[in-house]
Protein backbone atom coordinates (compact mmCIF):
# COMPACT_ATOMS: atom_id res chain seq x y z
CA UNK A 1 0.00 0.00 0.00
CA UNK A 2 1.77 3.48 -1.18
CA UNK A 3 1.82 6.21 0.99
CA UNK A 4 -0.85 8.32 -1.01
CA UNK A 5 -3.01 5.77 -0.98
CA UNK A 6 -2.79 4.73 2.98
CA UNK A 7 -3.28 9.14 3.37
CA UNK A 8 -6.41 8.75 1.13
CA UNK A 9 -7.67 5.51 2.82
CA UNK A 10 -7.12 7.47 6.19
CA UNK A 11 -9.44 10.41 4.85
CA UNK A 12 -12.34 8.06 3.98
CA UNK A 13 -12.45 6.34 6.84
CA UNK A 14 -14.77 8.56 8.77
CA UNK A 15 -16.81 7.92 5.98
CA UNK A 16 -17.14 4.00 5.72
CA UNK A 17 -17.66 4.43 9.67
CA UNK A 18 -20.42 5.95 9.28
CA UNK A 19 -21.53 4.01 6.00
CA UNK A 20 -20.88 1.11 7.96
CA UNK A 21 -22.94 1.69 11.03
CA UNK A 22 -25.54 2.73 9.18
CA UNK A 23 -25.52 -0.40 7.02
CA UNK A 24 -25.40 -2.50 9.71
CA UNK A 25 -28.04 -0.68 12.21
CA UNK A 26 -24.85 -0.38 15.18
CA UNK A 27 -21.53 1.20 15.47
CA UNK A 28 -19.55 -1.85 16.92
CA UNK A 29 -20.60 -4.12 14.32
CA UNK A 30 -20.65 -1.15 11.62
CA UNK A 31 -16.88 -0.81 13.18
CA UNK A 32 -15.73 -4.01 13.27
CA UNK A 33 -16.19 -4.39 9.54
CA UNK A 34 -14.38 -1.78 8.86
CA UNK A 35 -11.39 -2.54 10.59
CA UNK A 36 -11.11 -6.05 8.87
CA UNK A 37 -11.91 -4.04 5.62
CA UNK A 38 -8.57 -2.10 6.71
CA UNK A 39 -6.58 -5.74 7.63
CA UNK A 40 -7.52 -7.12 4.47
CA UNK A 41 -6.28 -3.87 1.93
CA UNK A 42 -2.89 -4.54 4.72
CA UNK A 43 -2.72 -7.91 4.03
CA UNK A 44 -3.92 -8.18 0.22
CA UNK A 45 -2.75 -4.65 -1.28
CA UNK A 46 -5.32 -4.37 -4.15
CA UNK A 47 -4.42 -2.71 -7.30
CA UNK A 48 -6.18 0.36 -8.43
CA UNK A 49 -6.29 -0.05 -11.96
CA UNK A 50 -6.98 4.36 -11.69
CA UNK A 51 -9.68 4.19 -9.09
CA UNK A 52 -10.29 6.71 -6.76
CA UNK A 53 -8.86 5.51 -3.23
CA UNK A 54 -12.29 5.66 -1.81
CA UNK A 55 -13.89 3.66 -4.73
CA UNK A 56 -11.30 1.14 -3.90
CA UNK A 57 -11.92 1.05 -0.03
CA UNK A 58 -15.60 0.94 0.01
CA UNK A 59 -15.42 -1.66 -2.69
CA UNK A 60 -13.22 -4.04 -0.30
CA UNK A 61 -15.43 -3.10 2.18
CA UNK A 62 -18.49 -4.64 0.34
CA UNK A 63 -15.87 -8.06 -0.29
CA UNK A 64 -15.86 -8.35 3.55
CA UNK A 65 -19.91 -7.15 4.02
CA UNK A 66 -20.77 -10.15 1.61
CA UNK A 67 -18.25 -12.68 2.55
CA UNK A 68 -19.00 -12.44 6.56
CA UNK A 69 -22.74 -12.88 5.24
CA UNK A 70 -24.42 -8.93 5.14
CA UNK A 71 -24.58 -9.30 9.03
CA UNK A 72 -26.66 -6.77 10.88
CA UNK A 73 -26.62 -6.52 14.79
CA UNK A 74 -27.41 -8.87 17.01
CA UNK A 75 -31.21 -8.19 18.17
CA UNK A 76 -30.87 -7.16 21.49
CA UNK A 77 -34.87 -6.33 22.27
CA UNK A 78 -38.02 -6.00 20.45
CA UNK A 79 -37.35 -3.16 18.77
CA UNK A 80 -34.43 -4.15 16.78
CA UNK A 81 -36.20 -7.89 16.38
CA UNK A 82 -38.74 -5.50 14.17
CA UNK A 83 -36.03 -4.01 12.67
CA UNK A 84 -34.69 -7.08 11.69
CA UNK A 85 -37.79 -8.68 10.36
CA UNK A 86 -38.01 -5.25 7.91
CA UNK A 87 -34.88 -5.84 6.64
CA UNK A 88 -35.85 -9.60 5.89
CA UNK A 89 -38.68 -8.45 3.53
CA UNK A 90 -35.84 -5.95 1.28
CA UNK A 91 -34.87 -6.78 -1.93
CA UNK A 92 -31.03 -7.67 -1.82
CA UNK A 93 -28.68 -4.93 -2.13
CA UNK A 94 -31.12 -2.18 -2.13
CA UNK A 95 -30.09 -0.75 1.43
CA UNK A 96 -26.37 -0.96 0.09
CA UNK A 97 -26.86 1.39 -2.90
CA UNK A 98 -29.34 3.39 -1.76
CA UNK A 99 -26.71 4.39 1.21
CA UNK A 100 -23.84 4.45 -0.95
CA UNK A 101 -25.59 6.95 -3.10
CA UNK A 102 -27.85 8.92 -1.05
CA UNK A 103 -25.98 9.62 2.41
CA UNK A 104 -21.81 8.91 0.63
CA UNK A 105 -22.92 10.65 -2.61
CA UNK A 106 -21.24 7.71 -5.24
CA UNK A 107 -22.98 7.84 -8.25
CA UNK A 108 -24.23 4.92 -10.47
CA UNK A 109 -21.22 4.26 -12.54
CA UNK A 110 -18.64 4.13 -8.80
CA UNK A 111 -21.76 2.35 -7.08
CA UNK A 112 -21.29 -0.16 -9.98
CA UNK A 113 -17.60 -0.76 -8.96
CA UNK A 114 -17.98 -1.05 -5.79
CA UNK A 115 -21.06 -3.68 -5.85
CA UNK A 116 -19.48 -5.59 -8.59
CA UNK A 117 -22.62 -5.22 -10.93
CA UNK A 118 -23.62 -2.48 -13.69
CA UNK A 119 -24.77 1.82 -13.45
CA UNK A 120 -28.00 0.36 -14.78
CA UNK A 121 -28.74 -2.40 -11.91
CA UNK A 122 -27.09 0.05 -9.24
CA UNK A 123 -30.06 2.87 -10.30
CA UNK A 124 -32.64 0.39 -10.12
CA UNK A 125 -31.89 -0.93 -6.71
CA UNK A 126 -32.02 2.67 -5.75
CA UNK A 127 -35.25 3.10 -6.86
CA UNK A 128 -36.40 -0.21 -5.46
CA UNK A 129 -35.00 0.65 -1.66
CA UNK A 130 -36.17 4.36 -1.78
CA UNK A 131 -39.62 2.78 -2.50
CA UNK A 132 -39.93 -0.14 -0.21
CA UNK A 133 -38.21 1.38 2.92
CA UNK A 134 -40.95 4.36 2.56
CA UNK A 135 -43.64 2.11 2.38
CA UNK A 136 -42.78 0.31 5.69
CA UNK A 137 -43.26 2.78 8.36
CA UNK A 138 -44.03 6.37 9.50
CA UNK A 139 -44.19 8.20 12.48
CA UNK A 140 -43.54 11.39 14.61
CA UNK A 141 -40.77 13.36 13.25
CA UNK A 142 -39.13 16.60 15.56
CA UNK A 143 -37.20 19.19 14.05
CA UNK A 144 -34.21 21.08 15.91
CA UNK A 145 -33.30 23.67 13.58
CA UNK A 146 -32.91 27.40 14.42
CA UNK A 147 -32.93 28.46 10.26
CA UNK A 148 -36.39 29.06 9.70
CA UNK A 149 -36.42 28.58 5.64
CA UNK A 150 -34.13 24.95 6.52
CA UNK A 151 -36.49 23.66 9.07
CA UNK A 152 -39.53 24.43 6.72
CA UNK A 153 -37.62 22.35 4.01
CA UNK A 154 -37.02 19.72 5.96
CA UNK A 155 -40.47 19.80 7.53
CA UNK A 156 -41.82 19.43 3.93
CA UNK A 157 -39.73 16.85 3.09
CA UNK A 158 -40.47 14.77 5.83
CA UNK A 159 -44.09 15.25 5.63
CA UNK A 160 -44.08 14.53 1.90
CA UNK A 161 -42.92 11.11 3.06
CA UNK A 162 -45.84 10.68 5.03
CA UNK A 163 -44.42 11.33 8.50
CA UNK A 164 -46.06 13.78 10.92
CA UNK A 165 -44.10 17.05 12.00
CA UNK A 166 -44.41 17.16 15.77
CA UNK A 167 -42.87 20.69 15.81
CA UNK A 168 -39.67 22.57 14.81
CA UNK A 169 -37.14 23.45 18.17
CA UNK A 170 -34.66 26.68 17.97
CA UNK A 171 -32.97 26.08 21.41
CA UNK A 172 -31.73 23.28 23.58
CA UNK A 173 -34.22 24.45 26.37
CA UNK A 174 -37.26 24.79 23.24
CA UNK A 175 -36.28 20.94 22.25
CA UNK A 176 -36.34 19.29 25.61
CA UNK A 177 -39.76 20.51 26.39
CA UNK A 178 -41.35 19.66 22.73
CA UNK A 179 -39.59 16.17 23.25
CA UNK A 180 -41.45 15.39 26.95
CA UNK A 181 -44.75 16.79 24.97
CA UNK A 182 -45.13 15.24 21.82
CA UNK A 183 -42.84 11.82 22.32
CA UNK A 184 -40.94 11.83 19.01
CA UNK A 185 -40.78 8.94 16.91
CA UNK A 186 -37.49 10.46 15.25
CA UNK A 187 -35.71 13.51 15.68
CA UNK A 188 -33.98 15.44 13.16
CA UNK A 189 -31.06 18.29 14.78
CA UNK A 190 -28.79 20.64 13.68
CA UNK A 191 -25.66 20.84 16.54
CA UNK A 192 -25.52 24.78 16.67
CA UNK A 193 -28.51 26.49 17.72
CA UNK A 194 -30.64 29.58 17.74
CA UNK A 195 -28.53 30.96 21.33
CA UNK A 196 -25.24 29.07 21.46
CA UNK A 197 -26.98 25.83 22.86
CA UNK A 198 -25.95 22.71 21.32
CA UNK A 199 -28.24 20.22 19.52
CA UNK A 200 -25.95 17.66 20.90
CA UNK A 201 -26.64 18.05 24.25
CA UNK A 202 -30.43 18.65 23.66
CA UNK A 203 -30.04 15.37 21.99
CA UNK A 204 -28.33 13.61 24.89
CA UNK A 205 -31.03 15.36 27.11
CA UNK A 206 -33.55 13.83 25.34
CA UNK A 207 -32.53 9.99 24.53
CA UNK A 208 -31.85 10.59 28.48
CA UNK A 209 -35.52 10.75 29.01
CA UNK A 210 -36.45 8.08 25.35
CA UNK A 211 -33.27 5.90 25.22
CA UNK A 212 -34.41 3.92 21.93
CA UNK A 213 -34.80 6.92 19.97
CA UNK A 214 -33.40 7.49 16.86
CA UNK A 215 -31.62 10.73 15.68
CA UNK A 216 -30.26 12.00 12.71
CA UNK A 217 -27.71 15.02 12.71
CA UNK A 218 -28.12 17.31 9.85
CA UNK A 219 -25.00 19.84 10.21
CA UNK A 220 -22.54 21.98 8.68
CA UNK A 221 -20.29 20.71 11.13
CA UNK A 222 -19.78 17.15 10.69
CA UNK A 223 -16.18 17.22 11.69
CA UNK A 224 -17.65 17.37 15.64
CA UNK A 225 -19.35 14.29 15.27
CA UNK A 226 -16.85 12.04 13.06
CA UNK A 227 -14.43 11.86 15.95
CA UNK A 228 -13.76 8.21 16.45
CA UNK A 229 -15.27 8.64 20.21
CA UNK A 230 -18.57 6.68 21.46
CA UNK A 231 -20.92 7.00 20.81
CA UNK A 232 -21.00 8.49 17.15
CA UNK A 233 -24.40 9.14 15.46
CA UNK A 234 -25.59 6.43 12.70
CA UNK A 235 -27.42 8.97 10.44
CA UNK A 236 -25.43 12.07 9.97
CA UNK A 237 -26.16 14.55 6.88
CA UNK A 238 -23.63 17.66 5.92
CA UNK A 239 -25.12 20.48 4.88
CA UNK A 240 -26.02 21.91 1.97
CA UNK A 241 -28.01 18.30 2.21
CA UNK A 242 -30.13 16.73 -0.93
CA UNK A 243 -33.71 15.87 -0.25
CA UNK A 244 -32.51 12.54 -1.29
CA UNK A 245 -30.14 12.56 1.43
CA UNK A 246 -32.86 13.58 3.95
CA UNK A 247 -35.35 10.67 2.61
CA UNK A 248 -32.38 8.16 2.30
CA UNK A 249 -32.16 8.67 6.16
CA UNK A 250 -35.32 9.20 7.02
CA UNK A 251 -36.21 5.90 5.72
CA UNK A 252 -33.46 4.11 7.43
CA UNK A 253 -33.49 5.17 11.11
CA UNK A 254 -37.49 4.49 10.90
CA UNK A 255 -37.05 1.43 9.30
CA UNK A 256 -33.90 0.37 11.91
CA UNK A 257 -36.25 1.80 14.40
CA UNK A 258 -39.37 1.06 14.42
CA UNK A 259 -41.45 1.32 17.28
CA UNK A 260 -44.71 0.40 18.69
CA UNK A 261 -46.15 3.84 18.24
CA UNK A 262 -45.46 3.74 14.49
CA UNK A 263 -47.92 3.21 12.13
CA UNK A 264 -46.71 0.65 9.42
Amino acid sequence: MTTNFAAAVGASLPHLRRYARALTGSQDAGDALAAQTLEALIVDPPSTNGKEPRIVLFGAFHRVWSQAGTPLASAEGSMEARAQGHMARLTPNTREALLLHAIEGFLPQEIGDIMGTTPETATDLIDTAIREMEESVAGRVMVIEDEAIIAMDISAIVREMGHRVTGVARTRTEAVRLAMETKPDLVLADIQLADNSSGIDAVNDILGEFQDLPVIFITAFPERLLTGARPEPAFLITKPYSEEQVRSAVSQAMFFASTETLAA
